[in-house]
């Protein structure tokens, strides 16, 4: 705990076998009181390697529910076991568990509710393997999105982030989509609620065992994040009317 705030990590994996032990040892229990796994019908023995590692609370999905399914599942036990901050951490090991401590401590503070570990800020992205079709997309896609939001992210790609209790109660992220998109839905939903938004630089690491969507459902996640961000931009206009901003 930090301040009698209960901190919590969130770990949605997919066959994460070969990483998860590496991520888990590296998160910081000094602070950190609850781990959650969920798995999302693995192929391998994820399931079996956090029994071993001791993960007190698994979730094993029957079906494969997609990454915002999964993310789902995540953030409703967060809530449940009562997290007053919740951190998103990918179990295979592309973003170091290193700066939960700096990510936790903005939001206990009460400086920031949501925190992003950002590898456009720096050159974490390019130094740590990032295709360079992803980072041209990145850059393209989060120069539109800071004009349609009126925002002003380094990114809203990455997959590490922290959320107060608070702001995972505010947004309804059960009317998010199941699959990559989620992740933006999200965060434009945090936007259009008037939180703010704090960014720290994080390296990041592609190596084979990372997971990375292919070429073709990158390009579908593009035009889904390109369609939430006009959703965003037309009901702040007043000009329609979307679900994932309507509780």
């Amino acid at each position: 705990m930090i301040d009698e705030k209960k901190i919590i990590v969130v770990l949605p994996a997919y066959n994460a076998e070969k990483t998860l032990e590496k991520t888990y040892k590296e998160i910081p229990f000094d602070i950190v009181d609850d781990v959650i796994l969920v798995d999302d019908h693995s192929s391998d023995e994820t399931v079996r390697c956090g029994q071993e590692l001791g993960i007190k609370h698994i979730i094993q999905h029957e079906k494969n529910k997609g990454y915002g399914g999964n993310q789902k599942s995540c953030y409703d036990k967060a809530l449940e076991l009562g997290g007053d901050i919740v951190i998103m951490l990918h179990p295979d090991y592309q973003y170091t568990p290193k700066l939960i401590h700096s990510m936790c401590y903005l939001i206990a503070n009460d400086i920031y509710p949501v925190v992003l570990g950002s590898r456009i800020l720096g050159k974490g992205a390019m130094k740590g393997g990032m295709p360079w079709y992803k980072y041209i997309a990145n850059r393209f896609l989060t120069f539109s999105q800071n004009i349609l939001m009126s925002q002003k992210l380094s990114e809203y790609h990455t997959g590490y982030r922290a959320f107060s209790g608070e702001v995972l109660r505010a947004i309804n992220y059960q009317v998010n989509s199941d699959d990559f998109v989620f992740d933006n839905q999200m965060l434009a939903q945090i936007c259009f609620e008037g939180y703010e938004i704090a960014e720290i630089t994080c390296p990041t690491k592609y190596f084979e065992e990372a997971s990375s969507i292919n070429l073709a459902r990158s390009t579908k996640y593009g035009i889904g994040v390109m369609g939430v961000s006009m959703q965003y931009f037309l009901q702040k206009l007043h000009l329609g009317k979307f679900k994932i901003f309507n509780k």
